[in-house]
C-alpha cells in the first residue's frame, strides 16, 4: 500500500544569475516608490486622503506631457485616415 503514502519533495530554489540585494521574489510595482499612496500610509483612510490631495494639487508637468502625447497621437490618426481639411472651407 505504498501508493497511499505520499512524500513531497521540497526544493530550495536559488536564482542562477541574481546578484542583487533583498528577496528576488518580492512582488512590488516599479512605480510604487514614486506614488504618494503606496508609501508609509498603509491604512485606507491615509491612502484615501493622499489620493484626494493628488487630485486637488495635480502635477503640471505631467499634464503638459499628456496633452502633447495625445495631440501627437491624434495628428497621426488623422494622417492615417487621410483627413482632409477642405471640408471646413466655404464656397
Amino acid at each position: 500500500m505504498g501508493f497511499l503514502k505520499r512524500t513531497y519533495s521540497k526544493f530550495d530554489y536559488k536564482p542562477r544569475y541574481y546578484k542583487g540585494e533583498g528577496n528576488p521574489f518580492k512582488i512590488e510595482h516599479k512605480l510604487d516608490k514614486f506614488r504618494k499612496t503606496a508609501g508609509e500610509n498603509k491604512n485606507i483612510k491615509g491612502k484615501f486622503n493622499d489620493a484626494i490631495d493628488d487630485l486637488k494639487n495635480p502635477d503640471k508637468s505631467v499634464n503638459k506631457t499628456l496633452i502633447i502625447i495625445i495631440s501627437i497621437l491624434v495628428f497621426i490618426f488623422l494622417y492615417i485616415i487621410d483627413f482632409d481639411l477642405s471640408i471646413f472651407k466655404r464656397n
